[in-house]
């Protein structure tokens, strides 16, 4: 007889983030708590393994960065706060980093599977490297997977985030490997006469559909 799972459910861009209020190393937080921040919720497979912990660290180390950026971090995993707080206390031991973030208990792993976090084929019983990126309003805006074996960029993260911001505040997209102080692309047009129009509105006009322009 087949072992049976929960169903594996995914969340979706651009629409409510789910919901969930956990223990974490920090006391109890929900995602309410984080309205009218941008947050980044990321899981990880296991406390105390090494790729988690290059993770972890490079999260500490641009805190600052995200926070700059009106941006929270919450960590998750399949472990205890206890085993968390313990995690913590061994990377501020070993390599004077501390994680001033708080990490989520999901013993139950009710907020891994809201997030899509489990994998089957890749991990039954714990998560993968899952992050993401949910906006002010509770919106989930981007989402990153990668395998248990190899860790996250995140410089990479700094720059989606950045990124999202920008086409919000300026009604814009952005490029292959934008980053800041790059130009962006404008909007391509909806209509022939605004085609048209678009040839002599003062942009930098590849095309009628390629547009870009310093911000």
């Amino acid at each position: 007889m087949n072992e049976s799972h929960p169903t594996a459910t995914f969340p979706q861009l651009n629409k409510p983030a789910p919901d969930f209020s956990a223990v974490t190393t920090h006391g109890t937080k929900s995602l309410h708590d984080y309205k009218g921040k941008w947050l980044i919720l990321f899981s990880h497979p296991a406390d105390f393994t090494p790729v988690c912990t290059t993770e972890f660290m490079a999260f500490a180390k641009r805190y600052d960065e995200f926070q700059a950026l009106g941006c929270d971090l919450l960590g998750l995993s399949i472990d205890s706060k206890f085993a968390h707080i313990a995690w913590v206390r061994s990377i501020k031991e070993n390599f004077d980093v501390d994680v001033r973030f708080p990490i989520i208990e999901d013993l139950s792993m009710q907020v891994a599977h809201a997030y899509g976090m489990i994998q089957p084929g890749a991990s039954d019983t714990s998560a993968v490297r899952a992050t993401f990126f949910i906006d002010p309003n509770g919106i989930l805006r981007a989402m990153v997977y990668y395998p248990m074996s190899n860790g996250r960029s995140i410089d990479e993260f700094l720059r989606v985030l950045q990124a999202l911001q920008t086409s919000d505040q300026h009604k814009v997209a952005t490029p292959e490997a934008w980053k800041p102080g790059d130009k962006v692309i404008v909007p391509p047009p909806a209509t022939v006469e605004a085609a048209e129009a678009r040839m002599n509105e003062g942009y930098e006009v590849t095309d009628w559909y390629f547009s870009k322009k310093a911000l």
